[in-house]
């Protein structure tokens, strides 16, 4: 997987460094939806990735999250976000990141996670464990929620549905040690599979957001998971990720 690997750390720093490089500068903003922003650097990003791994990998399918979408009916696929964490971004509030999935019939077989501000570069290989800046990373030992910090998010259509999150966080934050709201979901998947947070579950986020960090999760030693506790689906709309052993606790009170 090495051959994979190398280049989307490669990339993944490079547009991290465009990042930090554009982070002053005035911007532009567009809006995707009511909340739903995009500026010129994450397209500048994308493009950057995009041209990088179509140069590289040629034959390979790649879905990113500004439009770029190349089937080429490939069992690769690349999944790029190429800045997650653009409100925070928009606002330079100093954490945001790059993913960089790589996917083989359908499963992640390489994640690269990489948050500039910190020059913090999460790395997983399907069977091959998790690195943060080349060293081991392992989840942590928490048994219970109550003296958990979990961690989530709030989907762009919080203020247009129903099933918004709202009764999910108002429950854990009465049974958790802290509870926080960092808007940037591969690095709070990534602080799960390093124990910085003992969980974290969100709703609505898209293959982009979690494909590269759910496999970070795995390989440091975690769990992931549908709220109904079955297999993780990149491609739908709940995750549940935590160091495992809250992981039935956190699931009884999703359900609650």
């Amino acid at each position: 997987m090495r051959d994979y690997t190398q280049p989307a750390i490669e990339i993944a720093k490079e547009a991290g460094q465009l990042q930090i490089e554009k982070l002053k500068q005035t911007r532009t903003i567009e809006y995707k939806g009511k909340f739903n922003i995009v500026t010129e650097v994450d397209k500048a990003c994308e493009k950057l990735i995009v041209d990088f791994l179509r140069d590289r990998f040629p034959s390979h399918d790649i879905l990113a999250e500004e439009g770029t979408d190349i089937d080429k009916s490939s069992e690769w696929l690349w999944i790029i976000d190429p800045l997650d964490g653009t409100v925070n971004y928009s606002h330079r509030y100093p954490l945001f990141s790059v993913s960089i999935a790589l996917l083989n019939k359908g499963r992640p077989v390489v994640g690269v996670v990489y948050e500039p501000n910190r020059d913090e570069l999460f790395v997983a290989e399907k069977g091959g464990g998790a690195l943060l800046n080349d060293k081991p990373i392992r989840p942590s030992k928490t048994k219970d929620v109550y003296s958990s910090m979990i961690a989530t998010g709030f989907a762009y259509n919080v203020a247009d549905v129903d099933r918004n999150n709202m009764n999910h966080f108002s429950r854990f934050i009465k049974k958790c040690h802290a509870l926080r709201r960092d808007g940037v979901a591969s690095t709070d998947l990534c602080y799960t599979a390093c124990g910085r947070y003992d969980g974290f579950w969100e709703l609505f986020l898209r293959p982009w957001d979690i494909a590269a960090a759910s496999l970070i999760v795995e390989e440091a030693g975690g769990r992931v998971s549908s709220f109904n506790g079955g297999p993780l689906d990149i491609f739908g709309d709940e995750i549940l990720a935590s160091n495992g052993m809250i992981h039935e606790e956190m699931l009884g009170i999703l359900k609650e």
